[in-house]
Parts: C-alpha cells; structure tokens; sequence
C-alpha cells in the first residue's frame, strides 16, 4: 500500500541558486513513488504482488497502469480520483549521483481508511503487507493496524522522514528507515554502528518488533531481542544514481521475507537489491530481475 507519483528527473552539475536558471545535462520522466518502487522491486525480485493506492484519470495514472500491466503487478486494488495523480522532481548531482526530491503525492494523498477497509480479503491473503508515509498518517496506521489483526506481518518504511504518533510502531512488525529518518524518529543520530544499535533499543522500546536501519553504502544495522548485526553493502559495480535504493531494499526484503528468510538473509538480499539498482539510471526502471539479484548473493 502507497504512492504512485511520475518522476520526473533532471542531471544537472550544479544546483541553481534561487532566481537563477541552470542548463542541466538530461531529463527523464518515468513512474515513481516509494510504494509503487518497492511494489515493482518485489515483482522483479519474484514475487506476486498487489499494489493498493489511488490514481487520477490523466497521463501520469495511465503510465502507472501501463507500468503495472508490464510487470505483472495486479491492478485491482487501484482506485480512481478526480485529483491528479502526483509528481516528484528529482534533482540528481551528475558527477556523483547523490539526489534531492521534492514529492507531490497528489491522488493517493486521498486514499481512506474506509477503502482500505475494502482491501480486507486482499490483506488477509497475503504474506506480507507494506507501507510507507506518501500517504495521508492515518491511512498508514490504519493499514498497519488491520494487517496486524489479520495476522500478516507488517513492513514500515518511514519515508519520507517525519515524527510519528508512538502508537503507530505497536503495529510494525519491521521498521526500515535510513539515518536520517531515525534520528527524525529517535533523536540518536546515525554515524556509527553503536548509533544504530541505540537508535535500534528506541524502536524497540517503542513495540517495534524488528529493526532494519538502511546506512545507504555501509549496508544495514539489524536488531531484534535476539539479533544484533551489521549487513555490509554489495558492490554490483560503480554507482550512477541513488534515487529509489531505499525502495529497492525494502522491495528486496520483503520478499525474502515473504519466502520464509530470517531477518539476517533477508537483509542480505534487500541489499543485494539495492546494491544492483544504484548501478543503473531511474527509479522503478532500475530494479533488477531475481536472476540478477540471486546471481549477485552466490558470486559474494
């Protein structure tokens, strides 16, 4: 369950100051949205997977259906809006492919806990249920919460960052946020693995049952009541641009976890996930297949 917005992204040497207009290098529009990136992750990583979010009736909606249909994603669950659907303007640094963006969630900002309501057989069948914070908070918890008292486990990935209510972590089975998101969430900032681990002992403290905290090149710190580890990152090759690896690794997690992985392989292979897409220009177009991804874990 979450966003679809088109991204729309520009290669540029340098950032303009305000009031002044730059040349950049290219432009690239494609589908985005951290929801729809994992839920194209998850399908090219092997999985069957649902897709529950809200779209409007114009160009950007019609080119996350034609996305949809091509990687075998079921559609059912989308639901139309009069809003447009959303856009997301991702500058990227050309020379080393670090990213700012600016989201706009636009028609699934208006996604309801009453629809959700809608998708309760459809939760209920499933293995695994994830979202994120494109969508409007109470959509978010509500979604947690109905798979949590159906008994599938739940994937948070809270980004982008913002303080949440404490009562929202009691239904998150896994938390995935990057540095940044958990000192937002925490207040432990994230320079070392010692950080991890004590911004990990807060989650926990909150109800969260297992922490994954993305440290982008460095891999992942995992924690639960009875795993402390640091995943290290795979090294597919050299990077092109970062936009959309969060997405790829939690796309790549909860398939593993989907399969029956404990939470070590499982981290394992969200970043084996990760670590091919930032090799690659886009988003959801840089998500790499399930023979690549399981070619990448037995060549480490």
């Amino acid at each position: 369950m979450g966003s679809f917005v088109a991204d729309l992204a520009f290669r540029t040497d340098k950032l303009p100051a305000w009031g002044e207009t730059f040349m950049g290098n290219s432009f690239q529009l494609g589908p985005g949205g951290k929801g729809s990136n994992q839920a194209v992750a998850a399908a090219r990583a092997g999985a069957k997977v649902s897709f529950i979010s809200k779209l409007g009736g114009d160009p950007f909606g019609d080119l996350a259906r034609a996305t949809y249909r091509e990687e075998g994603i079921d559609t059912r669950h989308l639901l139309m809006s009069n809003t447009p659907t959303g856009a997301a303007a991702i500058i990227i640094d050309a020379r080393t492919g670090e990213n700012s963006i600016i989201v706009v969630p636009g028609a699934c900002f208006e996604l309801t806990p009453e629809e959700v309501d809608q998708m309760k057989d459809l939760i209920a069948d499933s293995a695994i249920f994830v979202t994120q914070l494109e969508l409007a908070l109470p959509t978010v918890e509500h979604g947690l919460k109905l798979a949590r008292s159906l008994g599938v486990p739940t994937i948070l990935n809270p980004a982008p960052g913002c303080k949440l209510p404490e009562s929202i972590f009691q239904y998150c089975n896994y938390v995935t946020p990057n540095e940044t998101e958990t000192e937002i969430l925490t207040g432990v900032p994230v320079k070392t693995q010692s950080d991890a681990a004590r911004a990990a002992e807060v989650f926990l403290g909150l109800g969260v049952r297992n922490v994954v905290i993305t440290l982008g090149a460095q891999g992942a710190f995992v924690k639960n009541a009875a795993v402390h580890a640091h995943i290290p990152a795979y090294n597919a090759g050299p990077v092109v641009e970062t936009t959309g690896a969060g997405d790829a690794f939690n796309g790549g997690l909860a398939v593993a976890l989907a399969e029956g992985k404990d939470i070590l392989d499982a981290a394992r292979f969200g970043c084996a996930v990760a670590g091919l897409s930032v090799t690659r220009p886009g988003t959801a177009p840089s998500m790499p297949s399930r023979a690549q991804v399981d070619a990448l874990l037995k060549n480490r």
